[in-house]
């Protein structure tokens, strides 16, 4: 995972849009917090600054 950070910085995006969470299938309640934190964590960081915006009526 640290590898993946690293490369993400070297790119110019955040490392925290990335990260490993272990669990099993029974641990439904903790994938549910897991996908929640990072549904939040994305939401703060914003959106992908190296996209390239599509032009309109293209790609849609």
């Amino acid at each position: 995972m640290e590898r993946v950070q690293d490369l993400l910085e070297q790119i110019g995006l955040e490392r925290e849009r990335v990260e490993m969470f272990n669990m099993s299938a029974a641990m439904a309640a903790t994938f549910v917090e897991a996908a929640t934190e990072m549904n939040e964590r994305v939401k703060k960081l914003g959106p992908n600054p190296l996209r390239v915006p599509q032009k309109a009526g293209k790609g849609a």
